[in-house]
């Protein structure tokens, strides 16, 4: 349990390396960033279908019909979440070097706003994320160390989109940083509910059932926010170069954790 809380802590404030990276670098390529989001996605759909769901339709007493029931509510909870709470993602501000963004930034309230907005909306996302380190690295430590890597090398560039228009804006380290960390301490939050909650009812089939949960909610994830983001960013094919080296990876490294 402890083990997978501090995967969580981990991954969540790797946000804080994104924003660093942010007012270090004024100006981090739009590839690079396509590439490690698309990456992220590659390794969420990977471990989605390729752990999460088989694990729970093998577990006795849930089977194929109710793997993919839960996998599909975990999908539709998502959905939920992302349709009723408002916020702008990385694809959608400044980061991508469009006019239309340009235009949309062009007073310095509506970059500030734009950061405030990214950093809300990705930390009630990235609750679930971190109930999914939590889950995964109870029940498998090396599928913990997997889920945690995706949402770690994800959220480094939604660590730079936060603090980069809070910093243009309002010119203080400190607000770029306090916000980006603000984000990122979600996860560990979601990973103590889950500990709370999950804890006592522990089982193979409470289990099971969560790995499907996580699983879809996971690829909504990946298919609706990172990998459009990820095309925003580049429209060549940068982004399928990195989601299918993410996959690679992963492959691999489940393969040698074995």
């Amino acid at each position: 349990m402890w083990n997978a809380l501090l995967l969580a802590l981990g991954a969540g404030l790797t946000t804080m390396i994104g924003s660093l990276t942010g007012l270090v670098v004024k100006n981090p390529g739009p590839r690079f960033i396509s590439f490690t989001v698309g990456f992220s996605a590659g390794i969420m759909i990977f471990v989605s279908f390729g752990e999460l769901l088989p694990g729970a339709i093998a577990t006795e007493g849930i089977g194929f019909l109710k793997a993919h029931a839960a996998f599909f509510s975990g999908m539709a909870g998502y959905f939920l979440i992302d349709l009723f709470v408002p916020h702008e993602y990385l694809g959608q501000h400044d980061h991508a070097r469009s006019e239309e963004n340009s235009h949309r930034v062009s007073s310095i309230h509506t970059m500030e706003r734009t950061g405030v907005l990214v950093a809300l909306g990705l930390s009630i996302h990235n609750i679930p994320e971190g109930m999914a380190i939590l889950v995964a690295g109870v029940k498998d430590i090396h599928l913990g160390i997997a889920i945690a890597a995706a949402i770690a090398v994800h959220n480094i560039p939604l660590g730079l989109a936060i603090s980069a228009p809070i910093y243009q804006a309002t010119a203080s380290i400190k607000k770029a940083l306090l916000w980006s960390f603000f984000s990122g301490l979600s996860g560990i939050i979601g990973a103590c509910l889950a500990a709370v909650v999950l804890t006592p009812f522990l089982s193979d089939a409470v289990m099971g059932f969560v790995f499907a949960v996580v699983g879809g909610i996971m690829v909504v994830i990946a298919i609706d926010e990172l990998v459009p983001a990820a095309k925003e960013l580049s429209s060549e094919h940068t982004p399928i170069v990195g989601v299918m080296a993410g996959m690679v990876v992963t492959m691999i490294s489940l393969w040698l954790l074995e």
